[in-house]
């Protein structure tokens, strides 16, 4: 279905949406959803840095020599 709207239907999507809610409002609606993409990096950054931390603490408890049964 959104296969083949292409670049006019893009255009007449973004005119219809600037119409109807004004320059302004779009405007501010896209200043937080930027502001959204860039706290969901910064928690993506900060929680792969927690666990590589985490896997460097980890101490190793497998036995160096293997059992024989």
């Amino acid at each position: 279905m959104l296969n083949n709207i292409g670049i006019p239907g893009l255009l007449l999507i973004a005119v219809v949406v600037l119409v109807l809610f004004g320059r302004g409002k779009v405007s501010s609606l896209m200043g937080e959803v930027g502001k959204g993409i860039n706290a969901f990096k910064k928690g993506v950054k900060e929680e792969t840095e927690e666990l590589s931390k985490a896997s460097d603490d980890a101490v190793d408890v497998t036995p160096k020599d293997k059992d024989k049964v």
